[in-house]
């Protein structure tokens, strides 16, 4: 029972649904829509239970986590995967991105665009 008297809508089993949701990394929206409870009242429970707050954060990194453990899992099989995973964690030694430069290191001339004038045909 609510404080008011009336059958609280976060049930045990709502509290479960809303837990699974955010565990796959749902939005309060979609976690909500999955456990059948309006946002509103949602919003009315994480006020008076802050601690349910924190654990749906924790739950929603939940994804991430398992996505990193995967991918770290995985560099030993995959140097394609692991060449991936250096050009973003080491972006210095092996990144893709090219520096362009002019002659002797400086900086290249500006580069200048033709943007034909409006109605006027570019053939």
């Amino acid at each position: 029972m609510s404080k008011t008297g009336r059958p609280t809508k976060v049930t045990p089993d709502v509290l479960r649904k809303l837990e699974e949701a955010f565990a796959l990394g749902c939005s309060d929206v979609e976690a909500c829509f999955f456990a059948g409870l309006p946002k509103s009242t949602f919003y009315d429970y994480q006020q008076v239970h802050p601690e349910f707050s924190e654990r749906k954060e924790v739950l929603k990194s939940r994804p991430v986590l398992l996505a990193r453990q995967s991918v770290l899992r995985g560099l030993q099989e995959d140097a394609t995967l692991a060449l991936r995973f250096l050009e973003r964690v080491k972006k210095d030694e092996f990144s893709l991105r090219q520096e362009i430069t002019g002659k002797n290191g400086e900086k290249p001339a500006g580069v200048v665009i033709y943007m034909p004038e409006e109605g006027k045909d570019t053939k």
